[in-house]
């Protein structure tokens, strides 16, 4: 049943397709990525190519989560949303040899992930038809070693498995929604239509914030039933090693905790009150800097945490995306 959630998100994609039609694609292609130094470098990039961008990272999250909530890829669904398009072949998803949907104990949290694995697949749907016959297939997409490798990177162990339980597919959530939100905060300044676009720019990156912050809260929650702060450890280092793949020689803005980076995990902090000594404690559920707003990060950034590599990179493969992304910006 659709949640008043998803029927906003409805909303947002039919009228944003109207104004595609209407406006051609660089303005949605803004609403999408935000700046793209790589694409605006290379003057044959066309808006047709930053889109597919935008499709592959769709890909992406669409799988992740629909192999959570349903234990199938999307082309596998009742009603399947196409990998292989305009005669392209499709890249595989690598999973771990005895995969299964995440074992859900908790209604709520299965409840989330189905509602996201929904809209997630509704924004491969609607990106494909706003591209048409110049749609990308799905490149490779790894789903296992991507997650041993991230774990590795941050210090959390050896190998992770965010289907094996509702706290893991929060933990492996938080890699990914999160980055979605500054990428769509990245995108506001590029706007040029204000009356039609921004808007729902905005109410994108509104419901996106709102799955950041359902999965920080869970978090948070379960930590504090569980009487420990396991969970909330493990976002403290995914959120470092977001940074530093981001920022690689080092980040120059302050986080609300006071540290610098451009990411900050779950944990409580002293805060003062106008002006009064650092004596409140205060939760960081809100992934924001020292003013309390939150981050921007330019597309080489995003591709930069999504395979393992420098912002710099000629080339992004690796992580999720094994073999680059399909497309001109990869």
């Amino acid at each position: 049943m659709a949640t008043v959630e998803t029927q906003i998100l409805d909303e947002v994609i039919v009228n944003s397709r109207r104004k595609m039609m209407t406006l051609g694609g660089a303005a949605l292609a803004a609403m999408l990525l935000g700046d793209t130094p790589q694409a605006q470098a290379q003057s044959t990039v066309t808006d047709t190519d930053i889109l597919n961008f935008a499709l592959n990272l769709e890909y992406l999250e669409a799988q992740f989560y629909t192999l959570a909530a349903y234990g199938v890829t999307i082309d596998k669904l009742p009603t399947p949303i196409p990998v292989s398009v305009n005669g392209g072949t499709a890249g595989t998803v690598t999973l771990k040899p005895s995969f299964s949907k995440v074992p859900f104990g908790v209604p709520l949290i299965q409840s989330y992930a189905t509602e996201t694995a929904i809209e997630e697949g509704k924004h491969v749907s609607f990106l494909q038809t706003a591209l048409g016959t110049s749609a990308v297939s799905m490149p490779n997409i790894d789903l296992y070693n991507s997650f041993n490798a991230l774990a590795n990177a941050a210090g959390v162990g050896s190998s992770f498995d965010p289907f094996a339980s509702d706290d893991a597919f929060l933990v492996g959530a938080y890699i990914f929604e999160d980055v979605g939100v500054s990428a769509y905060h990245g995108a506001a300044g590029l706007i040029s239509d204000k009356k039609n676009i921004l808007p729902a720019a905005v109410g994108i990156h509104a419901v996106e914030a709102y799955h950041a912050g359902l999965i920080r809260t869970s978090i948070s929650g379960i930590d504090a039933a569980n009487g420990n702060n396991n969970l909330s450890t493990l976002t403290q280092k995914i959120s470092a090693a977001r940074s530093m793949l981001a920022n690689p020689s080092g980040a120059s803005s302050t986080t609300f905790a006071g540290t610098k980076a451009d990411d900050i995990g779950l944990t409580t902090v002293m805060v003062a009150l106008n002006g009064s000594s650092a004596t409140y404690s205060s939760a960081t559920i809100v992934d924001c800097d020292a003013n309390a707003t939150g981050w921007s990060r330019t597309t080489s950034q995003v591709l930069a945490i999504v395979t393992g590599t420098q912002p710099t990179a000629s080339t992004h493969q690796g992580v999720f995306f094994p073999s680059g992304l399909n497309g001109t910006i990869k």
